[in-house]
């Protein structure tokens, strides 16, 4: 009551109180020590020196709380890789066609190929890492078409066509996007055989096959000639004419041992 009695008598005291903001200090000082918080804790300043916002705190059950597209993206890669599980189980064909007993399957054909790549060490102008992952993929639609050869009498041309089919349904059920572009993008550079790096995996294909053909004759007692006689003259890189001239002359050296 005293302060308002007084009040009308000053008009200067007015004049200040209309255009002066109040300084309401508690309010201004409580953003400034949180401010100096969140400075300590993110260790750098925001734009012209002001601190970095807080961000809100995390709730309690954190570790339980699971972004919205989470559930589909988790479903769709369990989907695709149980679809890629059928790799495992189907048993390369060239072998059963050979009585092989328990032959190897799809997926560690790939996987020896990839382990080629791994290998290969540094190579001019040639992406190691690409090498590997189409050395991965290159196959991937068999499981779906299965391993089709050419004693199966298919048309090259109706091969790839139903490889792309299952390529593409493949795809659909990752659930599309960049990995699966990915992943048809590598699929058809070893088809077309459009670069360095498809070059080399399609000769990391042969040597595997010819390498698993050897290991198949020590173990069975078999002549697998189709085989080396079907690959021959066929390598394109350095490498691959080298390493399958060490598998030949490694045959050549236990078939003499033999006599």
């Amino acid at each position: 009551m005293a302060v308002s009695s007084r009040l009308p008598s000053q008009p200067a005291a007015r004049g200040l109180l209309r255009h002066t903001p109040p300084r309401i200090l508690p309010v201004e000082r409580a953003p400034r020590r949180l401010a100096l918080g969140v400075r300590a804790v993110s260790g750098s300043p925001g734009p012209g020196g002001s601190p970095v916002p807080r961000r809100s705190p995390p709730p309690a059950d954190a570790a339980a709380v699971t972004p919205t597209s989470a559930p589909s993206s988790a479903a769709s890669a369990i989907d695709f890789l149980t679809l890629c599980h059928r790799l495992k189980t189907t048993k390369r064909k060239g072998w059963i066609n050979h009585s092989i007993k328990g032959p190897e399957s799809i997926a560690d054909h790939m996987y020896r190929m990839a382990l080629m790549a791994l290998i290969a060490g540094d190579l001019p102008a040639v992406d190691r890492e690409r090498c590997i992952k189409i050395a991965i993929v290159h196959d991937i639609a068999e499981a779906i078409v299965g391993d089709i050869t050419p004693s199966d009498g298919i048309p090259k041309a109706e091969k790839s066509r139903r490889e792309q089919a299952a390529l593409d349904e493949m795809c659909e059920v990752l659930g599309g996007g960049p990995i699966a572009d990915e992943i048809k993008e590598l699929w058809e550079e070893y088809e077309n055989n459009s670069s360095i790096e498809a070059n080399l995996v399609k000769d990391f294909d042969k040597v595997e096959m010819i390498l698993q053909a050897l290991e198949y004759e020590k173990e069975h007692g078999k002549v697998l000639d189709e085989f080396f006689l079907s690959t021959a003259g066929k390598f394109q890189t350095e490498i691959g004419k080298s390493w399958a001239a060490e598998v030949n002359a490694r045959r050549k050296e236990g078939c003499g041992k033999q006599k």
